[in-house]
C-alpha cells in the first residue's frame, strides 16, 4: 500500500464512520463514494470498523486507568460508555453483524474480534490475568454491565445535516464585494 492509498483509505474510513454515526441504522455504508474501490468487500470494511472501535476503546481504557481509579472495572465501563458515545454508528454496525452475520467468514471474524475485546476488558478491569475462556466470560459480564448502564450523552445524538461549504461558503460573499 502506497502512502497515498494509505491516506485515501483513512479518509474513506472517516467518511464511513461519519455516515454510520449519522444514520445509526446498523448497515454498512457500502454505497459511499470510494468505499467499494478502497475496501473491496463488506468483510474488509467491517474489519476496519472493528479495528477503529477496538483501538478507540483500548485508548479510552488506558486513559481512564491512567487516572488511577479506585475501581478498575468502573473505569473500564466508563471507557466503554465514552467510546459508545463517540462511535455509536460503528457500534450499531458491529452489534448487528454480531447477531445476524451475512456470511460464515463474517461470523468467524466477529467471534474472534468479540472474544479479543472481551478478554481485553476483563484484563484491564483486573478480573483475570491471562487470555482464555475465563477472560472472555468475565469480559462479557463487564460488557453487559456497560450496556445495561449506558445512557447516550447529548453529544452523541445524531448531528443535524450541515450545509456543504463550511468556511469557504462564508468567504465567497466577502470576496465578491
Amino acid at each position: 500500500m502506497t502512502w497515498t492509498s494509505f491516506h485515501r483509505r483513512g479518509e474513506i474510513l472517516r467518511d464511513v464512520v461519519s455516515s454510520a454515526n449519522r444514520r445509526r441504522d446498523g448497515l454498512l455504508p457500502m454505497e459511499l463514494t470510494g468505499v467499494a474501490e478502497t475496501f473491496g468487500d463488506e468483510l474488509s470494511l467491517l474489519g476496519a470498523l472493528q479495528l477503529r472501535w477496538h483501538t478507540r476503546l483500548s485508548g479510552r481504557v488506558e486513559r481512564e486507568l491512567a487516572a488511577e481509579p479506585l475501581d478498575l472495572e468502573d473505569a473500564v465501563v466508563a471507557a466503554w460508555h465514552a467510546t459508545a458515545d463517540e462511535l455509536p454508528g460503528p457500534l450499531a454496525i458491529l452489534d448487528r453483524e454480531r447477531s445476524a452475520h451475512s456470511t460464515p467468514a463474517v461470523a468467524e471474524a466477529m467471534a474472534k474480534a468479540t472474544a479479543k475485546e472481551r478478554s481485553m476488558l476483563a484484563m484491564m478491569a483486573g478480573r483475570v490475568s491471562s487470555v482464555g475462556p475465563a477472560a472472555v466470560r468475565a469480559g462479557a459480564e463487564i460488557e453487559r454491565r456497560a450496556r445495561a448502564t449506558y445512557e447516550p450523552s447529548v453529544a452523541s445524538a445524531p448531528a443535524p445535516a450541515r450545509r456543504p461549504g463550511g468556511l469557504l461558503r462564508r468567504f465567497k460573499p466577502a470576496r465578491a464585494a
